[in-house]
């Protein structure tokens, strides 16, 4: 098939998603159109890995000033500021020459940040290709969550800020693609009970994540003794939160037992608050690593006490993928069909969790067997290959 994605970044191994279905598409024969928007300074490094799987990339260039007038023109309306992040002429009228020279089979749209633009564009033109949304997450249940529990108040404030507005969004963004793609079902579920939701003709079908099994493996080197990991992009509000909740709460419990464990933070972009933690000599605080692997072949556990969010964790099914023993709170794995005490273990109280990690560091052959476990888990639920299948089963539907 022939596939325009418009997507509101750059995909990377760091957006993880856009990415692995992009190069799986093009490795099973399809020809794919990429329109996405600057994101950084690894853009460069980036793209040249998806040129090749590509017949056409336009990286659209968003100036500061230019979202930011986005942004003040969404908060005087009901747009969600999420929708109005690449909310620029530049590529709108990108997608509508695409849409115009008839060259496209289907079109898939990343995330809330990709949806309106190209809702604004198909309305512009007479024609268009079938319209598929991969919303990824429900938004809106994430901001609810963040409301609710997030130790930050500006996470909170800026949630309770949009969620109005979010949750009218997705109640009827079915109404202007043809089908919705999403990564669990707890998300998919939340998109069908907003108040209002008008999905006729637009199903909701739950295309899981995946982990490259290849690139994230179980490693041979020894572990280091008593070394805990908790990994993910740390400016992201859950991820605050849970490093928050992990060194604040659980560690001070761990320690009185085990004075040794170690503490690694491994991920882009801490904010001054986590990177405070790292005056403690048991706590590294990484700033951004250019390959997990080298942590989570180190670690003796890794951890992810997350107090809200939504969708696939994947710092979970990486560390999975590598063998080594994951500690997770209940909200994480409702996404996952892992089994608790057999794939993983489960726990959403301090204290519960601090027995958890406690049990892996006093029991390495226990440690060892769940770590085992969990990689067999992914290999079997948690394929790319065989979720690009099911995105192309979506695609023939429309």
């Amino acid at each position: 098939m022939r596939i325009l994605m418009i997507i509101p970044y750059v995909p990377s191994p760091i957006r993880v998603r856009s990415y692995q279905l992009l190069r799986h598409l093009a490795q099973r024969g399809h020809q794919i159109t990429l329109i996405c928007a600057e994101d950084g300074p690894d853009d460069e490094a980036n793209l040249g890995t998806l040129r090749p799987l590509c017949t056409k990339i336009q990286v659209i260039t968003i100036p500061r000033q230019a979202r930011i007038a986005a942004y003040l023109r969404a908060l005087v309306s009901d747009l969600p500021l999420q929708a109005a992040h690449c909310l620029v002429p530049a590529f709108i009228e990108a997608i509508k020459a695409e849409f115009r020279s008839g060259q496209h089979d289907v079109v898939h749209i990343e995330h809330l940040r990709a949806a309106e633009i190209a809702r604004v564009a198909a309305a512009q033109v007479p024609t268009r290709p079938p319209m598929i949304l991969d919303a990824v997450d429900s938004i809106s249940l994430l901001f609810e969550r963040a409301a609710r529990s997030s130790p930050s108040l500006r996470a909170r404030a800026m949630a309770l800020l949009d969620l109005a507005r979010t949750k009218h969004y997705e109640a009827t963004c079915g109404q202007h693609v043809e089908h919705i793609i999403i990564t669990s079902p707890e998300d998919a579920w939340a998109l069908q009970t907003l108040r209002g939701m008008q999905l006729q003709g637009a199903p909701i079908t739950v295309v899981p994540n995946g982990v490259d099994l290849t690139y994230f493996q179980p490693s041979e080197a020894e572990r280091a003794p008593a070394t805990i990991i908790f990994s993910g992009k740390m400016s992201y509000h859950a991820n605050e939160a849970a490093a928050r909740f992990l060194l604040d709460s659980i560690m001070p419990l761990v320690w009185t037992q085990r004075p040794d464990a170690q503490v690694i933070l491994a991920g882009a972009n801490p904010g001054p608050a986590l990177r405070a933690y790292a005056r403690n000599p048991q706590v590294t605080v990484t700033g951004f690593v250019p390959d997990l692997r080298t942590y989570l072949a180190r670690a003796t556990v890794a951890v992810a006490p997350m107090r809200y969010g939504v969708g696939v964790q994947n710092k979970v099914l990486e560390a999975m993928a590598t063998a080594t023993p994951v500690v997770t709170t209940r909200q994480t794995t409702v996404a996952l069909t892992a089994r608790p005490d057999h794939e993983l273990l489960v726990a959403d109280h301090a204290e519960h969790f601090a027995q958890a990690i406690l049990k892996l560091l006093a029991e390495p052959p226990y440690a060892q067997t769940l770590g085992n476990a969990g990689r067999t888990y992914v290999e079997q639920a948690h394929n790319w290959a065989a979720s690009a299948m099911l995105l192309e089963t979506c695609y023939a539907s429309v």
